[in-house]
């Protein structure tokens, strides 16, 4: 299994057929119409993929504007320029805590630690601790890059707003290496 490349385009065009039954976490009719919608090219788009498909992302439309911005329907944009780096891998959708933690550390100069204790906040809507947050953000990013508040104050709710919906990567990943396995097995030995 770890001999399976993460590239067969057989897996990517079986994908994008919407013929997912028995394929790991990727079996109910509206993860097929997804999956049919944005005709995964990279392993990277299944990880977004199963993270996208939750009641959140589905419900605020993080999902549609994922697909979007792939096929370029509609435009990407970054929050700010210093982001590209982080979302450019998304489409400039916020779809993982992780991405939210390392804006956190480019833009306002969090450690990881503290971007942790963000995400948490963001994650759980402590608003109390969202209050103080907001405040380290905005006197983080004039000192590390004399951002104007208004700015870093409109960086932080976009931030706020994804963190609620973000995922894990590294679980999404996870899962995404079981559904690309199986996803494998059935387009290259579909008798089997």
């Amino acid at each position: 299994l770890d001999d399976i490349p993460l590239n067969d385009e057989k897996v990517f065009k079986f994908l994008s057929s919407g013929k997912t039954m028995a394929v790991f976490q990727l079996e109910s009719s509206g993860m097929r119409d997804l999956i049919k919608r944005l005709k995964p090219t990279k392993f990277e788009e299944i990880t977004a993929l199963l993270a996208l498909y939750r009641p959140g992302p589905l419900n605020s439309g993080m999902h549609d504007e994922f697909v979007d911005r792939k096929h370029g329907k509609s435009p990407v944009t970054y929050p700010h320029k210093l982001l590209e780096e982080v979302l450019e891998e998304t489409y400039g959708v916020i779809v993982y805590q992780e991405q939210v933690m390392e804006a956190a550390r480019i833009i306002a100069g969090y450690t990881l630690g503290e971007a942790d204790i963000l995400r948490r906040a963001m994650g759980k809507k402590i608003a109390s601790v969202m209050e103080a947050q907001k405040e380290v953000f905005v006197e983080g990013a004039d000192e590390a890059h004399n951002m104007s508040r208004k700015m870093a104050l409109g960086i932080f709710g976009i931030l706020e707003k994804f963190a609620a919906y973000g995922f894990n990567k590294s679980h999404s990943a996870a899962y995404a290496i079981l559904s690309y396995r199986t996803a494998y097995l059935k387009a290259n030995y579909p008798v089997e």
